[in-house]
Formats: C-alpha cells, sequence, structure tokens
C-alpha cells in the first residue's frame, strides 16, 4: 500500500476523525460499509502514519455494544487492508460504569512497515520510547502511561449533567519531528429551540470554555510544547439565530406554545404568499427545511459565513480550507448516502485543526499543494449520521525547530 518513499517526499501521514456512533447501532449493514471506504482511503493516500479518533465507541448503549467494539477493533488490526501496517496502538475508554471518568473516545495509531523509526512519548517517565508491535489498551485509561485522558469537569456540562465529552492526548517522535494528537468530544446542541434563542447560541459558549480548556492544558509547563493536532467531534454548529434569519428571510413566523407552561414548543415559518407553505419548522430535536439542496450544493460552502466557533481561537488554532458538505447529521438509512436526517441545522462538526507549528509543518513550501488533501470520507453513501473528516499530508525531513528536536528525541530514546 505505502509503498517506498524517498527522504524527499517526506513521511505520509493521514489524521482521520470518525464519531462512529451509528456504527453499533446496525453492525450488519453500516460497519462494513464505513469499513470499505475507510480503507479505500487509507488505499488511495497510503500513509506511513495513520491515526483515526472515534468518538462515541459503542454507540448509545456501549455495555450492549462491547461485543461489537471488540469485532470492530479485531477486523481494523487484522483485515487485508490493514496488513502492512506491523505497528499499532489503540486506545479505547471502556469504563462505562463510571460517569466521571468515561469519554466513549477511541484512538487507533497504525505505523506501515516501511517507517522505521517511530517513538511514543511516555508522560510518566517523561522520554519517548520506540513503537513495537501491536497493542491495545481499554477501560482504565487514566493509568496509561502513553496518554492523557480527562474528561471535563463537571462544571463544564450543561445543567451538571454527566455525559461522554472529553479529550485524549498522545504523543508521538517521526521523520524527526515530534508532535501531539488530541482526540476530542465537545458538547451538542440540546434544543434547536433555545439554539436560536441568541447569537452566538449558549451552546456556543460551552463549547468554546471546553475548547479552552483543552487547549491550556496540552500547552501548560508540565510538558515541553510541541506542535499538536486537535481533530475529533467539535460539535461546532452554524449561527443558528442567524441562518434561520437567511432561510426564511421573506417568512413570517408563528410560535407555537406548550398549554400547560406556555413554554415555546414550536416554530412554524411560511411563506407570505404561495398558499403560505412552510419553509422551516423548529421543534427541540426537530429541523424540517423544505429544501435540503442548500446544504449540498457547492458543498454548501455559500453558509460557511455562520460557521463562526473557532474565529474566536484563531491566534492559537488554524484550519485548512472546507471544501466538502456538513458532516452531520446525515441520514443514518443505509439506501441514503446524501440525504440529512431532520434533526439539526446541518452543520461541519467534525474537524481537523492545527497549531500554528502544526500548520507550518503541513503547509510547508515544499509540499505540493496537490499532496495535501482535507476532505470526507464516503461522500456518496451513509457512513452513519456522521461523515468521518480527513486530513494527508506529507512531513519532510528537516521542517524547522520542532523536527531539530524530533531528531534529537529519536537519538536518545531507548528501544
Amino acid at each position: 500500500m505505502a509503498g517506498k518513499l524517498t527522504a524527499a517526499q517526506g513521511t505520509g501521514i493521514l489524521l482521520v476523525t470518525a464519531n462512529v456512533g451509528s456504527l453499533f447501532e446496525d453492525p450488519e449493514n453500516l460497519q462494513k460499509t464505513w469499513l470499505r471506504e475507510f480503507y479505500q482511503t487509507v488505499q488511495t493516500h497510503r500513509p506511513q502514519f495513520l491515526a483515526v479518533h472515534c468518538q462515541e465507541v459503542g454507540g448509545k448503549n456501549y455495555e450492549a455494544s462491547m461485543s461489537h467494539v471488540d469485532s470492530f477493533v479485531k477486523e481494523l488490526l487484522s483485515s487485508d487492508a490493514m496488513k502492512e501496517y506491523n505497528r499499532a496502538r489503540v486506545y479505547l475508554d471502556e469504563n462505562y460504569k463510571s460517569q466521571e471518568h468515561f469519554t466513549a473516545l477511541g484512538s487507533f495509531y497504525f505505523i506501515h512497515e516501511s517507517l522505521k523509526n517511530i517513538h511514543q512519548y511516555d508522560f510518566k517517565a517523561k522520554k519517548f520510547k520506540k513503537v513495537v508491535g501491536k497493542e491495545t489498551y481499554s477501560e482504565t485509561l487514566e493509568s496509561t502511561p502513553t496518554l492523557e485522558k480527562e474528561k471535563f469537569p463537571q462544571d463544564y456540562f450543561p445543567e451538571c449533567k454527566w455525559s461522554r465529552k472529553g479529550f485524549i492526548r498522545t504523543r508521538w517522535a517521526l521523520a524527526e519531528c515530534a508532535f501531539d494528537l488530541v482526540n476530542i468530544h465537545l458538547f451538542h446542541d440540546a434544543s434547536n429551540l433555545v439554539a436560536w434563542e441568541k447569537s452566538p447560541s449558549v451552546y456556543s459558549g460551552t463549547r468554546q470554555k471546553a475548547l479552552g480548556y483543552v487547549l491550556d492544558r496540552i500547552t501548560d509547563q508540565r510538558f515541553e510544547k510541541m506542535p499538536y493536532f486537535v481533530f475529533g467531534d467539535f460539535n461546532f454548529r452554524l449561527d443558528s439565530k442567524q441562518v434561520i434569519e437567511t432561510l426564511c428571510s421573506s417568512a413570517t413566523m408563528q410560535m407555537v406554545r406548550t398549554a400547560d407552561t406556555n413554554e415555546v414548543d414550536k416554530l412554524i415559518f411560511r411563506e407570505s404568499d404561495n398558499d403560505r407553505k412552510v419553509v422551516l419548522q423548529l421543534e427541540k430535536k426537530l429541523f424540517s427545511y423544505v429544501n435540503q439542496d442548500v446544504f449540498r450544493e457547492n458543498n454548501g460552502t455559500s453558509l460557511l459565513e455562520y460557521d463562526r466557533e473557532l474565529s474566536v481561537f484563531k491566534d492559537r488554532l488554524h484550519e485548512l480550507e472546507i471544501s466538502f458538505p456538513p458532516s452531520y447529521p446525515y441520514s443514518e438509512d443505509s439506501s441514503q448516502g446524501k440525504q440529512y436526517m431532520n434533526t439539526r441545522c446541518p452543520a461541519w462538526c467534525d474537524r481537523i485543526l492545527l497549531s500554528s507549528s502544526a500548520r507550518d509543518l503541513v503547509l510547508k513550501p515544499e509540499n505540493e499543494e496537490k499532496s495535501i488533501v482535507y476532505d470526507n470520507i464516503g461522500p456518496n453513501v451513509c457512513m452513519g449520521d456522521h461523515k468521518p473528516v480527513f486530513l494527508s499530508f506529507r512531513i519532510t525531513a528537516g521542517a524547522g525547530k520542532c523536527c531539530q528536536r524530533g531528531e534529537q528525541i529519536c537519538r536518545e530514546a531507548p528501544l
């Protein structure tokens, strides 16, 4: 698959983020399609180092899905498509009985046989160690020395209700370069009606606080700072109030309240003429818009102006240009590959973000434009409610300060 690469071509890296909750609700159909599309992406880009960050591993009912999780991991580690990846590290948070720790995150790392020198950081010993063989870690990840895992503090959670949100960080040294990879899952919008109330929404503020927490943790004084890639389900949403104003600019709004509490139960937007046709119906978990094509035409990029949650972090996080449709919420009907569910306003929830120094690694002058690809996986088939998103690029030797540090690491690291 990866073939032989010259030093000038550099080391091929493929980063993938995938919220896989749907796969465990319908493993028979969805999982096969998902794996086929995933393997095809690996074969197309032929990385030497492959990192896959998964969220909602096990789906809504982890205990019932344990056997499906095990077979999913076994398939990834032993499949024919991955046979040239002779080293692997798998970290699964399976501690579902512990509310204060469980995140349902899964981080998978695969190293191709052609990549001779790769080291992983031990956060307890504070040194890099050579990666050999295939190893899987689960349950008590808190005590696993090759990663840092945290669930957000309880007061970060909306209404202080526990949910499976947090992050896992690992650190790697390869191609004379060291960097951090962070798997992240941030809070969702609990109610479309609440999200509509003000701009930016209250949920946007909760995500901002949590992401700030992660960035502060991975750049604090405990360890040497490295370039970092943060990729996962950020749950970023379009500015709901402003999107609806745009989509329904010529419509009139009807507010329906509940009889007992007088709370807003639904909003109905109708055209002023044209038989008062309903343009949009909005409820707590309903976003039924008359024309889904607006989210697909030109990959929905006309709506990117309402994708603003990252702007708060513009000095700390960067992203390549988005040229794929909103990654969520797709229909979970296995025959519907491009249809969105009428539950939420489609948004780019699944992202791959880079620190300034990581961006410099990716966007080096010698990196030909065509060797960098930021896209989704399985655009035409059902991959569950989230389409996975990937970033493919190459790291060449001597790519700046961090690579000099990485070279030193690789010389010093014990076998």
